[in-house]
């Protein structure tokens, strides 16, 4: 089996940041009202700014396939030619179209030649499971080579014109106009962005990253769905897709934005990971006092400190000066986040010969867990 090593990171945030006070302004109001929960969300989660692919009139300036190539672009160079790569794995919740897969049309906008594809989707683990996929590849030494991305462009979902037809069917309905905190929630968490790692069978540059394992999660087996798109979540806790609803219905209810059932949420996020991280801990034999940088992809500080007390109480002690996040100054970017987490902290400078990385990425979807540990080499 071959040793397999990020070689190159890099990411791709579009336009200019955009502070809280801006960023209603940038998405729009529903019904011309502000957002009774966006103060709320905002002051929980700790983000002070984060990118959108719009122009200041609301315009969209790159679909999900353009900001996962900028990414690419910057992770390639003069010793690494598009030509040269073997294996093209992304991961997105947010992708252009159902149909053909992301990764098909990132290819198509690549200068690269006939090359192994795979999409993975999902919500946040989407990256992870595009990570494993060409970690796994080398690894058989069925590749040399491989970039994976995590990526999403979700503004364009959470303008508030998108709910102009539920505010009025509402309306017509004579309930109150106002769009429920399940969809609402989001549109103050979510950003967009890309990360690429450039994978290889052998170490290069300053800092590689040598893979020693991924191990994942997932509780959909006793749980139900908590973030969905496409559908809505009947009495029962079941999704129904949005094949099944009338056309007239998908704008009616908004059936295709995001949204989040926050009472599970907050029931078993942290419970959940807790309970995945101690058991791979334990499967892998990982001493945690031997780990150097703790990288979690937290949605919200408010979850990284129920994560943290949750970690304490099970006898898990990572102090905070391992934790690493950029969380505050990039936002939440779904499964492009740990991306950027990795990305940000191999240019940090502050990275040695013989660190120890534990990565963590949980995901409200059906609640899933990603694990990987990297040594620098």
């Amino acid at each position: 089996m071959k040793e397999v090593y990020i070689t190159k990171t890099a990411h791709f945030l579009p336009n200019k940041p955009v502070t809280n006070d801006e960023m209603e302004s940038k998405l729009g109001y529903v019904d011309g009202q502000t957002s009774r929960a966006r103060r709320i969300v905002l002051r929980n989660n700790g983000i002070v700014t984060r990118y959108y692919a719009l122009d200041e009139e609301g315009n969209s300036t790159h679909n999900n396939a353009d900001i996962t190539v900028a990414a690419i672009q910057n992770l390639l160079d003069e010793t690494v030619a598009p030509n040269s790569i073997e294996l093209l794995s992304c991961g997105t919740s947010t992708p252009d179209n159902l149909l053909p897969a992301h990764a098909s049309m990132v290819h198509g906008l690549m200068d690269a030649e006939n090359i192994e594809l795979n999409t993975a989707s999902g919500v946040c683990c989407s990256g992870m499971s595009a990570l494993k996929y060409g970690y796994l590849a080398i690894k058989a030494d069925d590749k040399n080579n491989a970039i994976c991305t995590g990526s999403e462009r979700v503004s364009t979902w959470m303008q508030g014109h998108k709910f102009d037809k539920e505010v009025e069917n509402l309306k017509s309905l004579e309930e109150q106009p106002v769009v429920g905190f399940k969809k609402d929630f989001l549109r103050w968490m979510l950003s967009d962005g890309a990360g690429a790692f450039l994978l290889e069978n052998e170490p290069k540059g300053e800092f590689p990253l040598r893979i020693e394992w991924m191990h994942a999660y997932s509780y959909a087996n006793e749980l139900e769905a908590c973030m969905y798109a496409g559908g809505d979540k009947m009495e029962d806790g079941s999704l129904k897709p949005w094949s099944e609803y009338e056309p007239e219905s998908w704008l009616n209810e908004s059936i295709f934005s995001l949204k989040q059932d926050v009472k599970i949420l907050d029931e078993f996020v942290s419970k959940k990971g807790v309970e995945s991280l101690k058991d791979v801990l334990e499967k892998k034999q990982v001493d945690v006092s031997t780990i150097d940088y703790f990288l979690p992809h937290i949605s919200s500080f408010y979850f990284g400190d129920k994560l943290q007390e949750a970690m304490q109480n099970a006898g898990i002690n990572i102090p905070n000066e391992k934790w690493f996040t950029n969380l505050a100054d990039v936002g939440n970017i779904g499964s492009a986040s740990i991306y950027l987490i990795i990305d940000a902290l191999v240019t940090s400078g502050k990275l040695k010969k013989g660190d120890r990385l534990l990565v963590a990425v949980p995901e409200s979807g059906r609640f899933s867990y990603f694990y990987s540990l990297l040594t620098v080499c």
